[in-house]
């Protein structure tokens, strides 16, 4: 019986890396959490600059989100050892991270642009001066935020290019996924936190 319950302990027992993954991301959510109230607080005070959310945002929503069905049904076909099905949906998934980045930086440009014509306080104005991080309070937040989402999404990208050029290795002798796990938990806390950010975006324009 002793055995039972210490085999069952140990099955139960986190990963060290998955739970490092864990802290990092809940320090990261904390760290978004903190931003987007102090924009909320910041933009009460008045003197702010707003804007319409470009759609192209939306979007890269809906890629970004099937992203995180494909990496899911991945790391399901690599424990399943059918590697063919495994290949096809990690491509799949770097494939929608590199259309949802794309996506991003047209969004991001297209909002740099509108913010030189835009309202301050309700009131049009035809030019303002240039969009720059130490302006405007609001590009200020803007910028900071934007910054660190596109840092997040970088990460996210590098550990799919690596998990992809893995996966199509000739020879797979062994089927630890640890590894994948990480990036599939790391690639849904970036789907999570775009979501949150573009509904945040959305209500705050």
């Amino acid at each position: 019986m002793s055995t039972v319950a210490e085999s069952t302990g140990e099955k139960k027992r986190i990963h060290p890396q998955k739970f490092m993954m864990w802290l990092a991301m809940a320090s990261m959510s904390m760290a978004f959490a903190g931003l987007t109230s102090g924009y909320m607080v910041r933009e009460a005070q008045g003197n702010w600059r707003y804007y319409d959310l470009p759609a192209v945002f939306t979007w890269s929503t809906v890629v970004i989100f099937i992203s995180s069905f494909t990496v899911h049904f991945g790391v399901r076909a690599f424990k399943k050892r059918e590697m063919p099905k495994y290949r096809m949906l990690i491509s799949a998934t770097l494939l929608l991270g590199i259309a949802f980045g794309v996506m991003q930086f047209l969004g991001f440009y297209q909002l740099y642009h509108q913010l030189q014509h835009v309202r301050i306080n309700g009131q049009v104005l035809d030019e303002v001066s240039a969009v720059r991080v130490n302006g405007n309070p609001s590009e200020s937040f803007l910028f900071i935020i934007a910054g660190l989402h596109l840092a997040h999404f970088l990460s996210g990208i590098i550990a799919l290019l690596i998990v992809f050029f893995k996966a199509f290795r000739t020879n797979v002798k062994v089927y630890n996924t640890t590894g994948l796990e990480i990036t599939s938990m790391y690639w849904h806390f970036v789907d999570a936190l775009w979501i949150y950010l573009f509904v945040f975006f959305l209500v705050n324009q």
